[in-house]
């Protein structure tokens, strides 16, 4: 079954390259010489609002982007935690603050998919928003109970192929990126295998390892240590390359399934109408950011890979992001409260 979002799903990488040298070049210039109307920015503490609760990975990379953020650019950037309603309540309450640059977004996977899969979700991620700069991705890892009698995603395809139904998979929540991957991946090979929403990866992880579950995905962070302990096996990343992380691990491509590109993401967004020399201020910030050798230290305990890059390329990513996964909720017939 070759369905239509998975042409979505494959531009995304191409919109994370950017050219690194060109980047730079702009970091450096809008850093060097700051736009006018801002030389004052910031003047006050700025806000980063990250709609999840303290202590998960999103809210330890909003914590990493505030340190640098305020050591760049000379302010006080802190970190305001807004959870509830899978990302939502946060993000309604960035989206309705002031466009002054004093109030920020942490951005992640949830940012598009919520909002593409539930109607609850009361925001719209390309109108009400202005991108600012993309941070940092890496992809999910598809992993399996080891009882299970497959090696890899074309075996896994087939057996789902053979016992429609009879696979149990656990995601983090419906709504989130570890949901819709299931139904990109139903949608895109004809299978059914039934999802069971838990509340966050770590119970399902552990429902696996026990049989109760066949599979889930989770960010390589949260799997590795199981995988390597041969708690789980991994199968494949939701990638077009490997990741250096799990270099054994084939690739979504390598999988047979070409274009099959999901990526968990970090990024910063502001209100919509927020002031271009506020956005470039920051977008030059960060991308000197991850540029810096701590940092990329960091990336690399957590499995992502830095993505400097433009407001534009950013707005590009999200829009074509949102629309995919709007794509996959449609052809699923996805009804989510």
């Amino acid at each position: 079954m070759n369905v239509k979002p998975m042409g979505a799903l494959s531009r995304r990488q191409a919109l994370l390259i950017s050219a690194g040298t060109a980047a730079s070049l702009f970091a450096s210039a809008a850093l060097a010489q700051g736009p006018s109307t801002t030389a004052s920015y910031p003047d006050r503490p700025v806000k980063i609002v990250v709609p999840f609760a303290p202590g998960a990975g999103t809210d330890a990379m909003g914590r990493l982007i505030a340190q640098k953020l305020g050591e760049v650019l000379g302010g006080t950037f802190v970190v305001d935690n807004r959870a509830g309603a899978s990302g939502a309540i946060g993000t309604q309450f960035v989206a309705q603050a002031p466009a002054d640059g004093y109030t920020l977004l942490l951005v992640a996977s949830p940012f598009t998919t919520v909002a593409a899969s539930l109607p609850s979700a009361n925001y719209d991620p390309l109108r009400q928003f202005a991108p600012v700069g993309m941070v940092a991705s890496g992809p999910l890892v598809w992993a399996a109970n080891t009882k299970l009698p497959v090696g890899n995603m074309k075996e896994l395809i087939a057996l789902a192929k053979q016992k429609p139904g009879a696979l149990n998979y656990g995601s983090a929540g419906s709504g989130g990126v570890n949901h819709l991957v299931l139904e990109s991946l139903k949608a895109r090979t004809g299978t059914y295998i039934t999802h069971i929403p838990y509340r966050g990866v770590a119970p399902a992880t552990m429902d696996m390892i026990g049989g109760q579950i066949q599979l889930v995905t989770g960010t390589i962070p949260a799997l590795l240590p199981f995988i390597k302990n041969g708690s789980v096996k991994a199968l494949a990343v939701t990638s077009a390359k490997r990741s250096s992380a799990l270099p054994d691990v084939p690739s979504m491509s390598e999988s047979g399934l070409v274009g099959f590109d999901v990526l968990n993401y970090f990024a910063i967004s502001a209100p919509a109408g927020t002031p271009p020399a506020i956005v470039n201020t920051l977008n030059a910030a960060i991308n000197k950011i991850v540029t810096m050798p701590d940092v990329l230290a960091r990336f690399k305990v957590d499995a992502v890979d830095p993505a400097p890059g433009t407001p534009a390329q950013l707005g590009q990513f999200i829009e074509a992001d949102y629309r995919a996964w709007v794509n996959v909720v449609k052809t699923q017939n996805l009804k989510i409260d």
